[in-house]
């Protein structure tokens, strides 16, 4: 086994953000009054296995920080210790500091030494007053969590530490492992031995770099779980084996290895139960092979089946092996099959246009055969993008977080709702959109919901409600931030709007008057706070939303509550859209932005001078978007009513674009213009047609708002 470390620092990094995310969720949902003993597992096993794996690295800070945690942790599961909210802020802030360390060693930034000090004060004060109150009861009151109930456990003081230890003493288990250390740099197997040496009695019945293999033997009230965190990155898990036997307390002086003894005799539970095990076999279940061979083996010892990890590996075993049932595959490589896939759906469109032109009586095989390859062509791609395909709620979760600390920086009471987290979307749309997210629920919180006293008299809770919601409409995902908080006063957004000089038309709709709060700058508020300006950073939302091909709705109540909703794409790899011709040329018109298409009648178009045309469509009057125009093209007709106009809407303003004639509906591989040509107003992509000529694909928000701002000039 390579002896370079750095090969596994990635899949380390990685598993410890989940196992973070995992524990910053399950401390968000702890119910301080009545905790879930299984919450509490769930949280101390994360930062046992953050803390193995820092310690195989050599990552001290992270390892001295999850020490800290973790023995906090294991006193609150085994109920020594009531959960108090104050803890759990603690616990939140060490999961903070946890992730400045881990993107240190990434890279990535460093840990705030300010903030890492104090949580280890913190942590330290808790730790202190545990010992403090055990050294001066004779009776200790805990909380038994699974259970909530409260018992009095008679306690013995150690005179020689001055801790409180309870009186069932829990029995020792002798390890004995077996390794080859064929490969294993000096300064790993040094690294090994100490954290071993740190679990209890080690001892070394062989350590021999000439033969290549290592024997140990190790005595600890430790698992079989931590034995394998600590050596799996340093030895090959396929040539490592750990037998555990039972030692009774009654010799727990007296038992001395014998150095004769044969490892392999011994029954062993191969097979990591959990963690950070890169190539590590699914684990087999050898409980029935133990139960078949226990049987006394010395002074004292036993191998049995009743040992806690034996119960354990056949607890876990379905979670291991689904587990091995996935691999982590590189974004890169998902993105250059997705590019082949998507290459491959142009060549199929060639070929079925060209096949398309012969004679179908004489060709009926090679018809059949292009139909077929279109069904597989489009089956594969769908199965190749639903690899990029994650659940939103990779994005939802970092959110409950962020609204319990802004609601007590506020002293606002909040609940945030989550809907549809198992929607999926793909990948690069799910890593965009977090940031938009997120100060869309600041703004809520802070210029949305009011503060208890203000809901109370308007005869609401005074508990406020946020509401994350996504789901599937179409061809697109839909993300909706819902607030029953004040909602948005139409006439102060209309008066700061006259203030700053923004052209307003007569008769705006309220969703007009809403997206002015997109406007870079456009604020409202009356105290513009740390957290959040009501309009400031808007337009950079916008702004974002539309670089991702979608679109942001907004409609409110005055003192019921807001809702905004942002429309996406599923993926930025492919577009639905309608094709379209003027004169020669085809464009791509992307589906989300259309209402309906219809040929107008000469008496509906109206010209405006110096402004162009407008068209009415019932008895509402909007600009008309010339494409021969716009790309100074030759178009087959310059009259409108021959011609077809497609009604488009974008940022809650609606426009119709004149074109020659509507070709059908595609599924087009979406290519950068920009990356391949250059930067064109009014374009945002391009594709290429089943008869090789390249169309481009319309940046129709852009031309939507272009044509309103020519209409109010």
């Amino acid at each position: 086994m390579s002896t370079d470390l750095e090969q596994f620092y990635e899949i380390f990094f990685e598993e410890s953000s989940e196992l973070l995310a995992e524990m910053e969720a399950c401390l968000l949902g702890l119910d301080v009054s009545s905790p879930d003993l299984e919450d509490l597992n769930a949280i101390f096993r994360a930062a046992h296995s953050i803390k193995g794996g820092a310690g195989t690295f050599g990552f001290t800070d992270m390892t001295e920080m999850t020490h800290m945690l973790e023995t906090l942790l294991d006193r609150l599961r085994k109920g020594e210790l009531e959960v108090r909210s104050e803890m759990v802020d603690a616990f939140l802030r060490a999961g903070d500091v946890i992730k400045g360390q881990l993107a240190g060693h990434r890279g990535d930034g460093a840990a705030d030494p300010v903030a890492t000090a104090a949580v280890c004060e913190e942590l330290r004060k808790f730790s202190e007053a545990i010992y403090a109150s055990n050294e001066t009861a004779d009776i200790t009151t805990v909380k038994i969590t699974d259970s909530a109930e409260v018992k009095s456990i008679t306690s013995e003081v150690n005179d020689a530490t001055g801790a409180a230890a309870l009186n069932v003493n829990p029995a020792l288990t002798v390890f004995s492992i077996a390794f080859s250390n064929e490969g294993v740099s000096p300064r790993a197997m040094d690294n090994l031995l100490s954290n071993l040496g740190g679990m209890g009695s080690l001892e070394k019945l062989i350590l021999s770099g000439d033969e290549q293999r290592s024997k140990l033997l190790l005595k600890t009230n430790s698992s079989e779980e931590d034995i394998w965190e600590a050596l799996a990155f340093v030895v090959d898990p396929a040539n490592l084996k750990i037998a555990a036997e039972i030692l009774m307390s009654t010799d727990a002086d007296t038992l001395t290895p014998d150095p004769t003894d044969e490892f392999e005799a011994v029954p062993s539970l191969s097979g990591p139960p959990y963690g950070f095990f890169p190539g590590a076999p699914a684990a087999p279940n050898d409980i029935e092979n133990i139960e078949n061979s226990a049987a006394t083996t010395g002074s004292g010892r036993q191998v049995t089946s009743s040992h806690p990890v034996a119960q354990q590996k056949d607890d876990k075993a379905a979670a291991t092996a689904a587990e091995t049932s996935s691999i982590r595959v590189s974004i890169d490589k998902v993105d250059q099959m997705i590019n082949l896939v998507g290459e491959l759906v142009i060549t199929q469109a060639m070929l079925a246009q060209t096949a398309s032109q012969v004679d179908p009586v004489i060709y009926e095989r090679l018809l059949s055969g292009m139909n077929q390859l279109e069904r597989n062509t489009r089956d594969l791609q769908e199965s190749v993008m639903s690899i990029r395909m994650m659940p939103i709620s990779f994005v939802f979760s970092r959110y409950p977080r962020v609204v319990r600390d802004l609601a007590a920086k506020l002293n606002k009471q909040v609940e945030l709702k989550t809907v549809g987290e198992n929607t999926e979307l793909d990948k690069g749309l799910i890593e965009k959109i977090a940031d938009p997210l997120t100060h869309l629920v600041r703004n809520s919180l802070d210029h949305g919901i009011e503060i208890p006293e203000k809901r109370i008299v308007a005869g609401k809770s005074a508990k406020g409600t946020i509401t994350l919601r996504a789901f599937h409409q179409g061809g697109s995902i839909v993300i909706e931030v819902c607030d029953d908080g004040a909602g948005l006063n139409r006439e102060k957004i209309l008066a700061k709007a006259k203030e700053r000089g923004i052209s307003l038309l007569d008769g705006m709709s309220d969703q007009e008057v809403w997206m002015l709060i997109f406007e870079a700058g456009f604020s409202t508020a009356e105290v513009i706070t740390d957290v959040s300006g009501r309009g400031v950073g808007m337009d950079v939302v916008k702004r974002n939303i539309q670089s991702m091909g979608g679109r942001i709705e907004i409609d409110s109540a005055f003192g019921v509550g807001t809702r905004i909703s942002i429309r996406l794409p599923l993926t930025l790899a492919i577009l639905d859209g309608l094709s379209v011709a003027v004169g020669d040329q085809m464009f791509i018109v992307p589906l989300t932005y259309i209402i309906e298409s219809l040929q107008p009648t000469a008496s509906d178009i109206k010209t405006v001078s110096g402004h162009g045309c407008v068209v009415q469509v019932r008895g509402e009057y909007l600009p008309v978007i010339a494409l021969h125009e716009i790309f100074n093209l030759r178009p087959h007709s310059t009259e409108i009513h021959n011609g077809i106009l497609v009604i488009l809407e974008a940022e809650g303003h609606k426009a119709a674009m004149f074109v020659d004639a509507l070709i059908g509906q595609h599924q087009v591989v979406i290519k950068s213009l920009e990356s391949n040509y250059r930067r064109v107003q009014g374009v945002s992509g391009a594709t290429i047609m089943g008869d090789g000529k390249v169309a481009l694909i319309l940046d129709t928000a852009a031309l939507v708002m272009a044509s309103q701002k020519e209409s109010v000039k």
